[in-house]
């Protein structure tokens, strides 16, 4: 029997595999993604899980995804994609007891008129960071997702500033999302708008790091608001297979890689679980965990060795507890401004956040824990019957702690947290269903015990040193070989640069040209406005 052989392998389906697949086919590669899972999508994937409730089962909201260079270059809405998004992007109850919580509205003079009349100021404090947001975005964006290091960005950055207030804005994304508030604005409701987005990502909010995840979330619910393909998640992850398909790229499904064959220091050929050895001529593109990559599929060779010393230091992202819920009415929330807002930042003031993150990171299982709440059919009507709710809760366990009782016990806390800030929510309750750690490791294995990140977000896994010193970047020690995976720059979010940036590597090494190559020369102006 002929080993099968083509251009390219890609590991895993997920939104980093399928962009970086899509884009060797556009330029005339032979390419075939293996997904170990029955279906592709990786953590972009929805479900009925109660009949006529669609939920999302792990991300929700891309506002990435919707200024992604790449899903803008590989034009998805033209292979169906479609975008909704809620009246209101986010809110933030100052409390359980609060009834007027603050929001991020549509219109961005609206936010600021709300924020004006909780605090003086801070409305025209508002109306200047946006102004700001719409001078730098497209720099900004290029600068964060292209590869490092980021020359392009950073110039068309400094072009757009100015030296002197370059120097000001760096600074500014340097300071920990507390601090960072604190200078910004002088209520603290619009000082929670930051604080809340910032927790969306492993960095403690008086660490450095935090301030920029806090920043480029709140401006982007300005900008595109937090949107949600129309139908589920799954959307988007079919979208990327039609795309990709419509220029050549296969998938194949329910195909374990277990080893990546290397000779002569290049990657020659991927094994499978099911015996198949399948040979490659120009590349392999892993969109798995750098541990993953280094630890088991190269297990046998010599760059592994090395590798695996590099990684010693790797830091796994806190792990996820997930519940999902089908609502027989609304959320029955204390502030009516919550009732037209996709995403709830719920459980937290500013000092509550502060605590929170300690008790993470000094392994105690949070008693009142911070968690973000998505109501999904108030972003997209179609997810569930009318007058009904599609939604979800996640939050964190310390990391390490991701056995199932502690999962449940956590699970049970954010009922009750709810219960707090809706009164009567439990009574809206027809089906709840928990994904502990573990399940979600065992419906994508990149979600090594419930992290979801590809590794935690801090500034010493970030940037040239993610997943580790000497590591950074899609390129490995190993020839034709790619980390394409959110274990690499820019990391985490659904956005597609990963896959796409260890494509234009590969496409580099290979000394071709297509239709990737010239555009990344385009990459700012691909940006969506």
């Amino acid at each position: 029997m002929t080993a099968e052989t083509v251009d390219a392998v890609v590991i895993g389906a997920g939104p980093n595999g399928l962009t970086g697949a899509a884009a060797l086919a556009d330029a005339g590669w032979d390419v075939l993604v293996l997904e170990e899972q029955p279906e592709p999508g990786g953590a972009v994937r929805s479900a009925e899980l109660y009949p006529g409730f669609r939920a999302d089962l792990f991300s929700a909201f891309y506002p990435l995804g919707a200024v992604s260079p790449a899903f803008a270059a590989l034009d998805l809405e033209s292979h169906g994609l479609q975008w909704s998004r809620s009246p209101n992007s986010f809110g933030h109850p100052l409390g359980p007891a609060d009834e007027d919580a603050v929001v991020v509205a549509r219109e961005a003079a609206d936010t600021a008129a709300d924020l004006e009349r909780r605090c003086a100021g801070d409305g025209e404090a508002w109306t200047k960071l946006v102004d700001q947001w719409n001078e730098v975005r497209s720099a900004l964006l290029q600068l964060l997702l292209s590869p490092f290091p980021p020359v392009r960005g950073s110039a068309s950055l400094l072009r757009a500033l100015g030296p002197a207030e370059a120097l000001r804005f760096a600074r500014m994304l340097a300071l920990p999302v507390r601090r960072m508030s604190e200078e910004l604005f002088g209520g603290e409701a619009a000082r929670l708008l930051l604080l809340g987005n910032a927790m969306h990502s492993d960095i403690p909010p008086d660490a450095p790091g935090s301030g920029v995840m806090g920043y480029i979330l709140t401006m982007l619910a300005q900008d595109v608001g937090f949107p949600s393909p129309v139908g589920g998640a799954s959307a988007l992850t079919d979208a990327l297979v039609r795309r990709g398909e419509h220029a050549g790229m296969q998938v194949r499904c329910g195909s374990r890689v277990t080893a990546v064959d290397v000779e002569d220091g290049s990657a020659v050929a991927v094994c499978t679980a099911s015996g198949e050895r399948i040979k490659v001529r120009r590349a392999v593109l892993a969109d798995v965990s750098a541990p993953a990559l280094y630890g088991t599929l190269l297990a046998d060779s010599a760059a592994a060795d090395r590798a695996r010393d590099d990684l010693r230091g790797f830091e796994w992202d806190t792990p996820v507890v997930k519940v999902n819920y089908a609502l027989g009415s609304p959320v029955p929330w204390r502030s009516p401004s919550l009732s037209r807002t996709g995403t709830v930042h719920v459980g937290a003031d500013t000092n509550a956040m502060a605590r929170w993150s300690a008790e993470l990171s000094t392994g105690v299982i949070p008693e009142s824990p911070f968690l973000l709440f998505g109501q999904m059919t108030t972003t997209d009507p179609t997810r569930s019957p009318a007058g009904t709710e599609s939604a979800w809760a996640y939050t964190h366990l310390p990391r390490g702690i991701t056995d199932d009782e502690s999962a449940d016990v956590l699970a049970e806390r954010v009922d009750a947290q709810l219960e707090a800030y809706a009164p009567g929510f439990r009574d809206t309750v027809l089906d709840r269903a928990v994904q502990r750690p573990s399940d979600l490791e065992s419906a994508d294995a990149n979600l090594v015990g419930g992290a979801v990140n590809g590794g935690t977000a801090q500034i010493h896994q970030q940037l040239f040193l993610r997943p580790a010193p000497g590591l950074g970047g899609s390129r490995t020690p190993v020839g034709k070989l790619y980390l394409a995976s959110a274990g690499t720059h820019p990391g985490g979010g659904v956005h597609g640069m990963c896959g796409w940036n260890a494509a234009a590597a590969a496409l580099q090494d290979q000394k071709r040209t297509g239709p990737l190559r010239r555009g990344l020369h385009t990459l700012g102006r691909r940006v969506m406005s």
